[in-house]
């Protein structure tokens, strides 16, 4: 099996580490303007296409998240099934996000910098090498 090449449903070693480092910080920013349930939270994972994951890996952060203080949790009534339990940010869990958000420019503009080739990168690469 191959990973990482264009249209291949199965994410490859770097989209998977990618995801893991920022899918905390994506979860946050999904609550930023108000609660959430969990199946809420994984249909919009899912709408990004690069973030879409499973119940068995957001259920787990969200309930790492509770324990952080970053989200508090309310159970409603649900018309159409059980109760719900939903996820709201703390003051805590805002500062986090603003945190990241304040961090990601940077950090995206690092690594851009850094995968985008210049011909002087390729010829230091190239005299390393030979």
């Amino acid at each position: 099996m191959e990973h990482g090449k264009a249209g291949n449903q199965t994410p490859g070693k770097a989209e998977s580490q990618l995801r893991k480092g920022v899918l905390e910080y994506c979860v946050l920013a999904l609550m930023r303007d108000g609660r959430k349930y969990g199946v809420e939270l994984l249909n919009e994972l899912q709408d990004t296409g690069t973030l879409a994951t499973s119940q068995g890996t957001v259920y787990p952060l969200l309930s790492r998240l509770r324990r952080d203080e970053l989200v508090v949790t309310t159970w409603q009534e649900s018309a159409s099934g059980p109760p719900r339990r939903y996820y709201e940010l703390t003051e805590t869990g805002h500062a986090a996000l603003k945190e990241f958000a304040g961090i990601w420019p940077g950090f995206r503009d690092a690594v851009d910098r850094l995968l985008t080739p210049t011909t002087g990168h390729r010829r230091d690469s190239e005299k390393e090498h030979s």
